[in-house]
């Protein structure tokens, strides 16, 4: 299972709307499902795009 560090790279490129591999997506859905820290982080991540869109409209 790849580190947090590097999943919380992935969850950030994966927002910011950047291809990522097939292996990358899956490890990245393997270890979300296994780690609440980084599921939070990406919960987190989302909210703050989204109150970032909503107020630049």
């Amino acid at each position: 299972m790849k580190k947090c560090r590097k999943i919380t790279d992935l969850i950030s490129k994966q927002q910011d709307q950047v291809h990522l591999s097939l292996f990358n997506r899956i490890a990245l859905a393997v270890h979300l499902s296994l780690c609440p820290r980084c599921r939070e982080y990406k919960k987190q991540l989302e909210l703050i795009s989204n109150a970032m869109h909503k107020l630049f409209r």
